[in-house]
Formats: C-alpha cells, structure tokens, sequence
C-alpha cells in the first residue's frame, strides 16, 4: 500500500468530499481551506472571498489501487472546470477550481489530466494549477459533512446527488461497493 496526497478545490468542499469518500482506494477526505494569506482562517473569513483561500479537500489515496492520474479524472468530471471563480450558486474565489500538486510528478499529471477533460467540456477549462501551500483543516462541524447535516440541508440535497450520479455513471468500477446511490 502507497498512500499518497491529492489536493483539489472543486468549489463547495462539502460536495467535493462527498463524491471522493465514495471512490475506491481513497482512504480519507479533509475539508480545508489552502491558497490564502492569513493563518488559521476561519469558515466565516474564508466566505468573505477576502483572504484568497479556496475551499478544498485534501484525498489520502492508496496509489497501488488508484492513481492520481484517474482521482484528477474523477475531479474533473464531477465539478465544473469551466466556471470561473464558481460554482453553480457559490460565487468568490473561494470557489475556484484548483489542482494543488504535492511533486513535480503530480504537477506533470495535474496538466495531462486537463489536457484529458478538454473535449468535454464546450468552454475552455479555467482549473487552475496552485502552488501547494498551507493547509488549513475546516471547523470540525465540516468534516463529513453530506453524511450527517448535509443530508437534511437543501442545498447539499440540490448540488451533491447529481455529482455522486455522474460519479456513478461516469466511473462505476472506481466506486466504492455499498456506496449509497
């Protein structure tokens, strides 16, 4: 077993690591925040857009069952690379769509993997490539969130089954079996 680190931001980090606790091989998900200036920023400062954090996850994967190459495929297809500084109603740079690579390795897979998405998506791809920086862990009350809370939350109940869906559909034999449809 080789554990290894992804860190994605894909908008909404609750509807990220919902979709990444469900893949085969993945062994852990933490919400955070990374890409900011201030120390130790809290959920509320993050919301105000104003100290350049995204939200995001950092992925503990076992790369000897799935790589980082497919994880970055998986990432793509289940958020929209396309919208700038976004997500659906999310709106700020704290919702951008950013690969933090851990290695040149992972740097050199994080720009194949988007040369990969292109042809589908209609508008150009906006995923940026961030230097990895600090992270910030979120507030406990984040962490796992679409198995307690978000199940009742209407937004999660709006944005996340769609995502789990195309995960489904898109990379069933990366699914983990027992996950909930």
């Amino acid at each position: 077993m080789t554990i290894e680190t992804a860190t994605l931001a894909g908008g909404c980090f609750w509807c990220t690591e919902a979709v990444f606790k469900d893949v085969i091989g993945v062994q852990a998900v933490e919400s955070g925040y990374i890409g900011g200036t201030k120390e130790h920023p809290t959920y509320k400062e993050v919301c105000t857009g104003t100290t350049g954090h995204a939200e995001a996850i950092r992925v503990s994967f076992d790369n000897d069952v799935i790589n980082y190459g497919q994880l970055l495929d998986i990432f793509l297809a289940t958020h929209d690379p396309t919208q700038l500084n976004r997500q659906g109603n999310d709106i700020g740079t704290q919702y951008r769509s950013a690969i933090f690579p851990h290695s040149a390795e992972q740097e050199r897979e994080a720009l194949a993997a988007l040369d990969r998405a292109r042809p589908d998506w209609p508008q150009p791809i906006v995923t940026s490539i961030e230097p990895l920086g600090a992270w910030w862990p979120a507030e406990d009350y984040h962490q796992e969130y679409w198995e307690g809370e978000g199940q009742r939350n209407p937004y999660c109940l709006a944005v996340i089954p769609p995502k789990l869906r195309k995960l489904r559909k898109s990379f069933a034999e990366k699914v983990k079996e027992g996950a909930a449809a």
